[in-house]
């Protein structure tokens, strides 16, 4: 099978090693690779791994394996387990210092005032979903439905490392210095991504991450 091939409702196949399962969201994407590796793991199923994206499952599966035979397999743990939880992790709480460079830009396209839209950002409870662009670049879903913009027009060229940022309807915490498009609402010094942690990545799929308001330290201001 060709990375061209549709093997049908929703699953095409990846290459040779690999099929994406289309779903509805990032919340069901977590719930189905949830259950596909619970259901590989009771059916001693080999997988290399089984990745969730914003609307779509990357199964990987060892070379030599009948991509069709997986994919019936992949439709029917879709249909069986649609309500399968998802696999939990960690309590994550980021402090986060809001003076974003797009708190009054993001007030005023959303109706709220400024102090509206840092506590509504701050109140959520927030599902890591997937992974991004960069290590510990980590989409979170739960952000407050008043709260989601599409992303800026025009990209910054840098963003500052730790900038607390919404886009859509994901949060996100850009873990170094880059391009990005995404309202940059406030900032934080947690330490996003170590390579030389036994946990690299402060925030993972699974956990749970609140964003606790603190004052700007004394001398820095927006």
């Amino acid at each position: 099978m060709s990375a061209a091939d549709d093997v049908g409702d929703g699953v095409r196949a990846y290459g040779q090693e690999a099929l994406l399962v289309d779903v509805a969201g990032a919340a069901e994407a977590a719930r189905l690779a949830t259950a596909l590796r619970a259901d590989a793991t009771a059916r001693d199923r080999p997988l290399v791994d089984v990745v969730p994206a914003a609307r779509t499952v990357l199964v990987r599966v060892p070379p030599g394996t009948d991509l069709a035979e997986v994919a019936g397999w992949a439709r029917s743990v879709r249909a069986r387990r649609s309500d399968e939880p998802v696999a939990e992790g960690r309590d994550v709480v980021v402090d986060v210092v809001y003076d974003g460079a797009d708190l009054d830009d993001v007030a005023a396209a959303t109706g709220l005032d400024v102090a509206e839209v840092v506590a509504r950002h701050g109140a959520a409870t927030y599902r890591a979903a997937f992974a991004g662009f960069a290590p510990g670049f980590v989409y979170l879903t739960g952000l407050d439905p008043a709260l989601h913009l599409p992303r800026r027009a025009t990209p910054r060229k840098r963003v500052p490392a730790g900038s607390v940022a919404v886009a859509a309807e994901f949060s996100a915490v850009y873990p170094r210095s880059g391009p990005g498009g995404w309202h940059l609402l406030g900032r934080t010094d947690a330490v996003m991504f170590d390579a030389g942690a036994d946990r690299p990545a402060l925030v993972q799929p699974g956990d749970r991450v609140r964003f606790h308001p603190v004052p700007a330290p004394r001398g820095r201001t927006r």
